[in-house]
């Protein structure tokens, strides 16, 4: 659902009232994305580089045209194919996006967030930003999100799950949402208010029209993904019920990921592996950074041999999530099938680091010592 307040830009939403280009500067550019610790997140500079005709990349090569500048790179010597640099901040410009000092003094960064609420990390914001909780301005949030951000860290406190407290914002949207599409009832004064008589409708824009059938639609994937959800219980029995659910939620949102990967995950379960692999290839085409997708992809081909195909997939999850254990984990395990001991090292050892106490500590240990 996109809300009226904002459009989207790739996978950034920015204020309406933003200006949007008109023009595509990189069109047919390949854009290396050099640097750390810059206001954007790479995730919103790889969606503002393909919107403005480019493709993007994080690293230096031989076809690269342009380069974008981020955090602590610094300028240097570039090779004769490099026709341009650019910096973040003439990045946000060409999108339309504030400057980068605005988005550094209206908006709240995910540190600030953190420092704010301490039981709050970043993968919480990225599964509340996921389901259309909050809505991120270039990897920045605006004070209208703190009502959510704050209900979900006071309910991590409480020690709430995080799928408990994803359900119950979702779902308290979702019934403000059902309400504002009852029909009219004519005892109600209230409902005939909310509903426009049929003239009045008819002549409302296409867009108008356009963003009720969106908002209707998500609001009948969200229910079915909930109920799907529910299913999802771990119970062989239940898994029947909870894929059709999670393809009737897809039926009315085709690009709603968490139904993607979920539905991914019971054929997984199943060993119907290449339907998994289809399903979550698809939810990356919808969401670049859905970490479930790539780590689950890379599980995929360790389990079919394909190592080296794995290795990218586990790399790509750590980009988006570096803190997620298991992933460093499986990432060691299949570079040591690969002979490539020394690339693995680094993992063990952050293995170790992330989960001391975990499952396979004592492996990782005789690895990496």
């Amino acid at each position: 659902m996109i809300l009226p307040s904002s459009v989207t830009i790739g996978l950034v939403a920015v204020p309406a009232s933003a200006t949007l280009p008109v023009e595509r500067p990189l069109a047919g550019q390949h854009v290396a994305v050099l640097g750390r610790g810059g206001v954007l997140s790479r995730r919103d500079i790889r969606a503002l580089v393909e919107r403005l005709g480019g493709t993007c990349a994080f690293s230096l090569s031989d076809h690269t045209t342009v380069v974008i500048l981020t955090g602590d790179a610094v300028v240097q010597t570039w090779p004769a194919h490099v026709r341009d640099v650019m910096t973040e901040d003439t990045l946000c410009r060409a999108a339309g996006l504030p400057d980068v000092e605005t988005l550094r003094s209206r908006f709240y960064s995910t540190r600030d967030l953190l420092g704010m609420y301490p039981g709050l990390r970043e993968d919480h914001l990225r599964y509340l930003g996921k389901w259309g909780l909050i809505r991120p301005v270039a990897g920045r949030y605006s004070f209208n999100d703190l009502h959510v951000i704050k209900a979900a860290a006071a309910d991590l406190g409480r020690g709430v799950s995080l799928n408990g407290i994803l359900r119950g914002l979702l779902a308290e949207r979702t019934g403000q949402l059902a309400f504002d599409f009852q029909p009219p009832r004519m005892d109600s004064p209230r409902a005939r208010v909310v509903s426009l008589p049929a003239v009045k409708h008819e002549a409302r824009s296409d867009a108008d029209r356009a963003a009720q059938i969106r908002t209707a639609n998500y609001t009948l994937a969200s229910k079915y993904f909930l109920e799907g959800a529910e299913l999802d219980d771990g119970d062989e029995r239940n898994l029947d019920a909870a894929s059709t659910a999670y393809r009737r939620a897809l039926l009315f949102d085709p690009q709603l990921v968490p139904a993607l990967v979920n539905l991914a995950n019971i054929h997984y379960e199943r060993d119907e592996l290449v339907e998994a692999d289809a399903i979550y290839e698809k939810a990356i085409r919808y969401d670049p950074e859905c970490f479930e997708a790539y780590f689950n992809l890379g599980n995929i081909h360790h389990d079919l041999a394909r190592y080296p195909d794995a290795v990218v997939n586990y790399r790509e999850a750590l980009a988006i999530n570096p803190a997620y254990p298991e992933a460093h984990f499986y990432l060691a395990v299949t570079l040591e099938k690969l002979g490539r001991s020394a690339e693995a090292k680094p993992h063990w050892q952050q293995y170790r680091e992330l989960d001391p106490d975990g499952e396979f500590t004592e492996l990782a240990k005789e690895f990496s010592d």
